[in-house]
């Protein structure tokens, strides 16, 4: 009888407990939904480590006066100040944070100028405009290359161009398709009364206006390809189940498309919005800041002034953003997805 035939029993039982058999014997008994979560845990741990600290650090940022130079901890005066309208006199030209709301008795009865004056106000009119829009163009460009036909393959790429411009060229495409001057689209607009025909570039609307045509034109395609991924991945035995069922296309579009594609469609209106909330590149490329306004310009623009009222923007303006990332997690978890 050989020596390992002669080992008592619980002496091998005790070899096949150790730290590595409990761990094996754990992951074993993992679900797949756990084991999924267990592997995006290091990628969920580099983007806490990369992003927790910079908001941290913005926090710390807006609690102070004077960062730069004999920094005073004020606590949360700076925001106190911004959502009372104290910090406008500190915001460049004429920029509030809050909208002017107050009625001036003619239709539509709200100050216009007043809103349009505000950072906050600008860039949810923007946001919701433009992603209101990609969404719309890009959902119906998704139906159209989701069908087969010759050539999808080639309009697909040439769908992706516009997105692929960088934004200063982008900028300065569309500064010279309105320029009151140069530009031939500024005049048939001002016709319609949709943009100034001779300050086109200095006046708020028709400048915002201006660039949520240009935001919509440029990554209406980015809204396609994601929605596009979602549709691609619906079964096709669904809709000929369907159609033998005597269901039309709109029903098998209500019933089969649209249910099954809300996920992605989701997702794809999270990064739109998170990416239009953060707008600046645009605007600084064709007609600036100071004619509009936006949250990321107000950081900008008040950084070297005022370090400690510009990270209580961007901590407000982060703290948006994630209560929209929130309501579409929420969502999709309310749903079941």
């Amino acid at each position: 009888m050989s020596t390992e035939d002669r080992t008592p029993g619980p002496t091998r039982q005790s070899n096949r407990s150790g730290p590595l058999v409990a761990i094996t014997r754990w992951l074993e008994n993992l679900g797949e939904t756990g084991f999924a979560y267990l592997l995006l845990t290091p990628v969920f741990l580099l983007l806490v480590s990369i992003a927790l600290y910079p908001l941290l650090r913005t926090f710390e940022l807006s609690m102070y006066q004077n960062v730069l130079s004999d920094p005073e901890f004020v606590g949360v005066e700076n925001y106190v100040e911004l959502f009372t309208g104290g910090a406008d006199p500190k915001l460049p030209g004429s920029t509030t944070f809050l909208p002017d709301i107050s009625v001036d008795g003619t239709f539509p009865f709200v100050h216009v100028g007043g809103v349009l004056r505000s950072a906050l106000a600008v860039t949810i009119i923007f946001t919701v405009v433009t992603v209101f829009f990609e969404t719309l163009i890009g959902f119906g460009q998704a139906l159209v290359l989701d069908q087969d036909f010759r050539g999808r393959r080639w309009v697909r790429a040439a769908i992706i161009i516009p997105w692929a411009i960088p934004i200063v060229i982008q900028g300065m495409i569309f500064y010279l398709m309105f320029h009151p001057s140069a530009g031939f689209l500024t005049e048939p607009l001002s016709r319609l009364g949709l943009v100034q025909l001779n300050n086109t570039f200095n006046d708020t609307a028709s400048s915002l206006l201006i660039l949520s045509v240009a935001d919509i034109w440029k990554t209406s395609a980015f809204m396609a390809l994601l929605i596009l991924a979602g549709l691609q991945s619906i079964d096709r035995s669904l809709y000929d189940v369907a159609e033998v069922a005597g269901a039309n296309k709109w029903q098998q579009f209500k019933m089969i498309t649209l249910p099954l594609v809300l996920p992605s469609l989701g997702i794809a209106i999270l990064f739109r919005t998170i990416a239009a909330m953060r707008i600046y590149g645009l605007i600084d490329s064709v007609s600036g800041c100071s004619t509009v306004p936006s949250l990321s310009c107000m950081v900008v623009t008040t950084f070297g002034t005022n370090r400690g009222l510009a990270a209580a923007v961007a901590f407000v303006t982060a703290g948006i953003i994630a209560v929209a990332v929130l309501g579409v997690i929420y969502q999709q978890y309310k749903e079941g997805f």
